[in-house]
């Protein structure tokens, strides 16, 4: 049965999921941001996560190669309606206006549409198009990563985020929107959100997953709940009159107590934060727990993208600047700025009054700094190095931890060389033989090895998007029975690289999975039960270009997390530069033990958070008090203040840093720049 989907049009993932079981694909919903399954499907029992019926015993591997018994071709086919992908669709610039919107289209932004549609209809599309030939690429939406700050009780009652000399500013900021883009849920009727009156600054909040309201009015947001500010503060009016939380009366589909968006919100324009009295906005990515919502829920950069849009209209509508904050990020693609995601918001930023920070990722820690410190696991996640000649090889070695036996989750290897280049990849699974070589041009598509576990290996040449060469390599578990799942199993895969074709030889790859996550509160001996993700060893790991690859985007501020106590970058903090060597992150600020607001917790008003998360927001605020001394800046022009203006570390220069950037912000400095950047004086009588 041929299908259009198999062309090289499509991602290498989605021709891997086209070709997976309704069994394979219902259950993989649950693990993978960008699919989903059709509304109206009915579920299966328990997630997957809390059944814990899942394979976990070492398996007797035997010899031979083993058959899927998953589905038929004709199986596999019918089940396409079914299945939805989040996708980034990019047409011939010169036609795309001619393109009529489908159903299934969400957005647009010059050639790239949002798409949320079907395999079925993704199929019909290509082989519309395979005489026309108006689409020349299809990506999934990234996986956006969950932000897993340090947390605790504030150590010091009255610690603000807030410079000193801004404290005591009363001066109204008013003129600035604040744009916030996170999950867990904004707790609105906080104190810190309250103006004189009692009443909320948030104006207003998306919330992608909500369906308590409508979704947001006019636009390409059809999805989601958006609560108005009158229905926040009549929200706030009526907890008073029936002594419940304003939030259970106007809820949101995540409201998690030490909320991450809240805090976030709190540092960057609360009224301890650094742009009080701004007005608020928010949008709310519908990132849930290991649940239900998982199979039938998208949390992926396309919903990214249409949020930064709807902030973005929301200004406009108001006729005010905008300064968003993105405390999420992800690992995928090429680190190079040249992601769907990164184009799209680059493209909006070419208006003035605009600006993007972005935190750099809390990848940067390589071992544990004390006794049950797991922060390294959210490391070690890219590896390089080079090929020097044509016959020599490089290998890597990838650690695969899950539980300690099997991972049920899957895991993806990325690696991106030079055009002039050509590689060939094996694969050696622990305890069983090579797989390879696979050359360029070719590929393996869900081999399943003897421990009933898939492998997929894509070997690809000049990628759409900037013209690279990479190589993909997917683990992937037996998911055809939900109550038996046939996990990848734990060890050392070993990926070994030939050199083909060498000019360059260099090489980057970067592992996208899932962060740590306790499964099981305790298990018959008493304690507690993890899902590591997978990781490079010592030897493999390579610690710099860990930066998020959202924050790679030419146009955005990448903020690292600097520890002010001891004035240097905290150890978690990831470092730059980007791929192609742009200088990445470009500032450092507070964000280690920051005190901010507790989200959905009345007993305890203030939390300390630490991760780049908390380091980002605080430049996003500092680039509203900009926008209030010059409400026209341009993306560019801020990026230029912050690094002229950035005060070097101790015993550092003014160059850039991998882990600093240029340095850590100085408020000040970037204020009396706003207020100048337009001021030229006239010296021409002088002579």
């Amino acid at each position: 049965m041929k299908s259009s989907i198999t062309s090289k049009k499509c991602q290498a993932k989605i021709r891997m999921y086209s070709n997976a079981g309704p069994n394979v694909n219902r259950n993989r919903a649950e693990l993978s941001s960008s699919l989903g399954i059709r509304k109206s499907m009915k579920l299966d029992s328990s997630p997957i996560f809390t059944q814990k019926k899942f394979e976990s015993e070492k398996m007797e591997i035997t010899g031979g190669q083993l058959k899927s018994k998953g589905a038929s071709k004709k199986e596999i086919y019918n089940s396409w309606s079914d299945v939805k992908l989040n996708v980034f669709i990019e047409y011939n610039p010169l036609v795309v206006d001619k393109i009529r919107k489908e159903k299934w289209e969400l957005n647009r932004k010059g050639n790239i549409v949002i798409a949320n549609i079907s395999l079925r209809d993704l199929d019909l599309l290509l082989e519309k198009d395979e005489e026309i030939n108006n689409i020349f690429n299809v990506e999934l939406g990234q996986t956006l990563k969950i932000p897993k700050p340090r947390k605790r009780k504030p150590t010091k009652k009255n610690l603000k985020v807030s410079p000193p000399f801004l404290v005591d500013d009363q001066s109204s900021s008013s003129n600035v929107l604040i744009g916030i883009i996170d999950v867990e849920g904004f707790d609105f009727a906080h104190p810190d959100f309250l103006d004189k009156n009692g009443s909320t600054r948030f104006i207003s909040i998306w919330d992608q997953g909500g369906t308590h309201r409508d979704s947001p009015r006019g636009g390409n947001f059809g999805y989601g709940s958006e609560l108005t500010n009158e229905l926040m503060n009549s929200a706030i009016e009526s907890s008073n009159e029936y002594k419940v939380p304003a939030y259970e009366l106007e809820p949101q589909s995540t409201m998690i107590p030490g909320s991450h968006g809240t805090h976030v919100a709190s540092i960057a324009g609360g009224n301890s934060g650094v742009c009080p009295n701004s007005l608020l906005a928010g949008v709310l990515i519908h990132l849930t727990d290991r649940d239900f919502d998982r199979r039938k829920s998208f949390y992926d950069s396309t919903r990214l993208a249409n949020a930064v849009d709807y902030l973005l209209s929301l200004g406009d509508e108001m006729g005010l600047p905008v300064s968003i904050n993105i405390s999420l990020g992800t690992n995928g693609h090429a680190h190079d700025g040249s992601a769907p995601v990164c184009r799209w918001i680059d493209s909006e930023l070419k208006i003035p009054g605009r600006s993007v920070c972005v935190a750099a990722g809390n990848a940067g820690q390589e071992n544990p700094e004390y006794e049950e410190d797991l922060g390294h696991y959210m490391g070690r996640i890219h590896t390089s190095g080079r090929i020097p000649a044509n016959g020599l090889e490089k290998d890597i070695e990838w650690i695969v931890k899950g539980d300690g036996i099997v991972d049920i989750s899957e895991n993806e290897l990325e690696i991106w060389y030079s055009s002039q280049d050509r590689f060939a990849i094996s694969l050696k699974p622990p305890g069983q033989e090579w797989i390879g070589p696979i050359e360029p041009g070719e590929y393996i598509e869900n081999f399943q090895l003897k421990d009933l576990s898939f492998v997929s290996i894509y070997n690809e040449l000049y990628h759409t998007s900037n013209g690279s060469n990479y190589i993909a390599v997917y683990l992937t578990p037996d998911l055809e029975d939900r109550n038996n799942i046939k996990g990848v199993p734990n060890g050392m895969w070993k990926v070994r690289l030939y050199g083909r074709q060498i000019r360059d030889g260099s090489f980057h790859g970067w592992i996208e999975r899932d962060d740590v996550f306790q499964y099981e509160e305790s298990n018959f001996f008493g304690g507690t039960k993890w899902f590591f993700p997978s990781y490079f060893t010592d030897t493999s790991n390579v610690n710099d270009y860990s930066i998020s690859s959202l924050a790679c985007a030419n146009e955005v501020v990448g903020v690292a997390n600097l520890n002010l106590i001891n004035n240097a970058i905290n150890s978690s903090s990831s470092p730059g530069p980007t791929r192609d060597e742009r200088f990445k992150p470009e500032v450092a600020a507070p964000g280690t033990n920051i005190q901010a607001a507790n989200g959905f917790d009345y007993d305890d008003l203030w939390i300390e958070m630490t991760g780049t998360s908390m380091a980002s927001p605080f430049v996003c605020g500092v680039i509203g008090l900009m926008f209030k001394e010059e409400r026209n800046l341009t993306a560019s022009q801020i990026i230029g203040i912050l690094k002229c203006t950035a005060r070097p570390l101790p015993g550092m220069s003014y160059d850039w840093d991998t882990d600093s950037g240029y340095g850590v912000i100085d408020v000040e400095a970037c204020i009396e720049h706003a207020k100048k950047i337009n001021k030229n004086t006239d010296i021409t009588k002088r002579w």
